[in-house]
């Protein structure tokens, strides 16, 4: 955790101060309009943890608006970033060609001011476009054909949810668009990957029995994610056995001519929450001649297992929640969103998630319930 909160700080300061000398650099303040534009930046770097220190002592109010406060200006620093990153790059482009060439070619870079304002702009706009992308819950929708489903049973819907977060911001109206979208599919089986909440969750009152509503009639079924570390782990298993799922930690059955199979997220190894199992040892002891569903937070594949089950369901990435971050998580997981055909007749769906983490904004990620069809 130690590694993690330098790291934070590092990066996250390093964007801050990046931004302070883009600033300063365009308008030439003084030293009192600086000393109050760091204050401001400092407490948007230590904002996440005044949330969560606010949350966990029961001031909800102040928490939500730091939160809704902190985030944003998360999300519009990330973007203000990325797009003087790339005008950075042009400026270092004309300097580089023109000593190449011998050529002056200044009069085609950008002032200072424009160098600020047009990342400035873009990033608002962008942010206040993802602001409603982020509430445009989709349906996407996979059909998978296999042997293994019987003829008796034909056609088998399983729904996902991932990646809600339930907390300060995704709260009583973003559930119900997604629950909306998860009714109109009719599920057979509702599948719930991870993360359902976010942070502290001491005030989710009545979002638990929108989610018992929805009864499937071969069940519903989850496994944690990392924030059901984050958020407690009591708790947060609390409240998804509240909203009908069965929790799989380690564990696997049969239902309706399907294993299906659910191991822990690898937070809870920080934790000391981590139940430990062997996932080719779980999916060896399930029938083999069955349709086997793996449900595993994080989209990570073990190579062991491949061939021991036929579809992986997972989430996390969110395919990066705000472009150009998808660059990022695309290069670490085998697939950020969508479905990966691996090898022996096994597939990996990775979810792009249904709420936000952090900023309430998503770009080129909208969210998702995801709708999928297992055929004979």
């Amino acid at each position: 955790m130690s590694l993690f909160l330098l790291t934070f700080f590092l990066l996250y300061g390093g964007m801050h101060l990046y931004a302070f000398l883009k600033a300063r650099a365009a308008f030439a303040f003084g030293t009192e309009t600086s000393i109050y534009l760091i204050l401001f930046m400092l407490l948007m770097v230590f904002a996440p943890f005044i949330v969560y220190s606010s949350e966990k002592h029961g001031f909800e109010f102040f928490a939500r608006l730091m939160s809704y406060i902190g985030y944003t200006w998360m999300g519009l620093l990330f973007l203000f970033f990325s797009v003087s990153v790339v005008i950075d790059i042009y400026h270092a482009l004309i300097l580089l060609i023109g000593a190449i060439l011998h050529r002056d070619f200044s009069d085609i870079a950008l002032s200072l001011q424009y160098s600020f304002f047009i990342p400035l702009l873009l990033s608002i706009s962008i942010a206040a476009y993802g602001y409603f992308e982020a509430m445009d819950v989709r349906t996407e929708r996979v059909i998978i054909k296999s042997s293994k489903i019987s003829r008796d049973i034909g056609r088998l819907r399983i729904v996902q949810i991932s990646d809600v977060h339930l907390g300060l911001i995704v709260k009583e109206g973003r559930l119900k668009r997604i629950l909306k979208e998860v009714k109109a599919a009719n599920p057979d089986i509702l599948v719930s990957t991870g993360d359902l909440v976010d942070g502290q969750i001491n005030n989710l009152a009545g979002l638990a029995e929108l989610l018992k509503e929805i009864n499937p009639r071969y069940g519903k079924f989850a496994v944690t994610g990392n924030h059901e570390f984050y958020a407690g782990l009591a708790q947060a298993l609390d409240f998804t056995e509240k909203a009908g799922f069965r929790i799989l930690r380690g564990d696997g059955l049969t239902v309706s001519g399907i294993n299906i199979a659910g191991v822990d997220d690898p937070a809870g190894k920080t934790y000391g929450l981590f139940r430990e199992v062997s996932e080719e040892g779980l999916l060896s002891g399930l029938p083999r001649e069955r349709f086997t569903l793996l449900l595993k937070h994080r989209p990570v594949v073990d190579k062991s297992s491949i061939g021991l089950f036929d579809l992986q369901l997972s989430g996390h990435a969110h395919k990066g929640q705000i472009f150009p971050f998808s660059i990022l998580t695309r290069f670490y997981y085998p697939a950020d969103s969508g479905c990966l055909n691996l090898m022996d007749n096994s597939y990996l769906y990775v979810s792009r998630g249904a709420g936000t983490w952090g900023p309430p904004i998503r770009f080129l990620s909208p969210p998702e319930v995801t709708v999928i069809e297992l055929v004979h």
